[in-house]
């Protein structure tokens, strides 16, 4: 349980800072500054579909955002991302920090991927930043390095979450999806990883045995 709070805490986090970038960017150039920055950060390539920064109103939307594996687990979609809808804080943007008022979060599917030496993406990869502290202090370190603010915690948080996978590329025979079907839950006043419990549980109960089956001894690592 632990360590999916702080695997979601780490991709909450990834989608915050992907919106900030593109915040202070205002350019289409700088989808491809992002994008490749993310690359950079994570080992994986990434590919916004679009997105819009509000000129009056502080808004950022991104739409069909994707992450992909790298080669060695497939390089298939990892994160399928249809909507990232973010409204923040201008005075706070101010003095170097980010607080956000709504954040509308829609994960479509996720793919878990186990390669042929036997490693699961889930943790192996540079996305989340899974450690022992309970309330997430390095992932926040980390957000700081990556956005040079500081993350002053999410208001509203909206979350809907479609469906996932399990690739195994060992062995085929081993592949299946789980529909999850979580629209709209509604979370607040988000800091930490153990403030995305609700979300956590939620999943657990919709997926049944799914994470427990594919991911196995990783889930209980601490």
């Amino acid at each position: 349980m632990k360590k999916l709070l702080k695997w979601f805490f780490g991709l909450l986090l990834l989608v915050v800072a992907l919106a900030v970038i593109l915040l202070l960017s205002r350019d289409a150039i700088f989808r491809v500054i992002a994008e490749n920055r993310i690359r950079a950060q994570t080992g994986m390539d990434a590919e916004i579909g679009k997105f819009h920064v509000g000129l009056l109103e502080p808004v950022v939307t991104i739409k069909d955002f994707k992450l992909y594996n790298p080669p060695d687990f497939g390089g298939t979609p990892f994160l399928n991302i249809p909507e990232i809808h973010v409204e923040y804080d201008r005075d706070a943007l101010k003095k170097n920090q980010i607080h956000l008022t709504l954040v509308r979060f829609n994960l479509g599917e996720l793919d878990i991927v186990k390669n042929e030496a036997g490693q699961t993406n889930l943790f192996a990869l540079g996305v989340t930043l899974p450690t022992k502290e309970a309330q997430g202090g390095k992932e926040l370190a980390e957000f700081k390095r990556r956005t040079g603010l500081d993350f002053q915690g999410i208001d509203v948080l909206n979350v809907s979450v479609g469906s996932a996978k399990f690739i195994d590329l060992s062995n085929p025979r081993n592949d299946r999806e789980q529909k999850i079907g979580i629209d709209n839950l509604v979370m607040k006043n988000v800091k930490t990883p153990a403030d995305l419990a609700g979300l956590v549980v939620l999943v657990a109960l919709r997926s049944g045995d799914f994470f427990t089956d594919v991911l196995g001894s990783d889930l209980k690592l601490k």
